[in-house]
């Protein structure tokens, strides 16, 4: 019993990352086209959950967004081609990882400039709080005795 537990817990947290929102009907019958129509899904964020590639995700927008991108695949399209195409109608938001240009500088550079800052902060109180401690107290006769009868059992 606690083995058919233990495995339906681990299909669990599994499952997750083997599932996938592509239905049947959007699969392309070619291999070729549909490994790359899937690669393709895995670049592109869903405008609807936006954290979500659109091969992940179940909005009708992103299954919309699968169809197209097969579409344009089966009408000869580069990748480089459907992404542009994406790209030039949504904007750059599309893309799960933009590219580094002078307009996303910033978007790039944002997440490091807030680590960085985190991290020098997070010295400067540990250096304050150091500083703000004082050294303890010197024993005293009588508790340098205690102590020495202490040590000497």
């Amino acid at each position: 019993m606690r083995k058919l537990a233990l495995i339906a817990v681990l299909f669990a947290l599994i499952a997750p990352q083997i599932s996938h929102a592509v239905t049947p009907d959007e699969i392309l019958k070619d291999p070729v086209l549909e490994a790359r129509a899937r690669t393709l899904s895995r670049e592109l964020r869903c405008m609807v959950c936006q954290n979500q590639s659109i091969d992940d995700s179940e909005a009708p927008l992103a299954k919309d967004l699968r169809i197209l991108v097969r579409e344009r695949l089966t009408n000869g399209d580069s990748d480089k081609q459907v992404l542009d195409f994406l790209v030039s109608r949504y904007g750059e938001f599309v893309l799960l990882k933009p590219p580094l240009q002078p307009q996303t500088l910033l978007l790039w550079a944002v997440s490091p400039a807030v680590l960085l800052i985190g991290i020098v902060a997070l010295f400067m109180m540990a250096r304050r709080r150091k500083a703000a401690i004082p050294p303890p107290a010197p024993l005293s006769d009588a508790e340098q005795r205690k102590l020495a009868t202490l040590v000497d059992r």
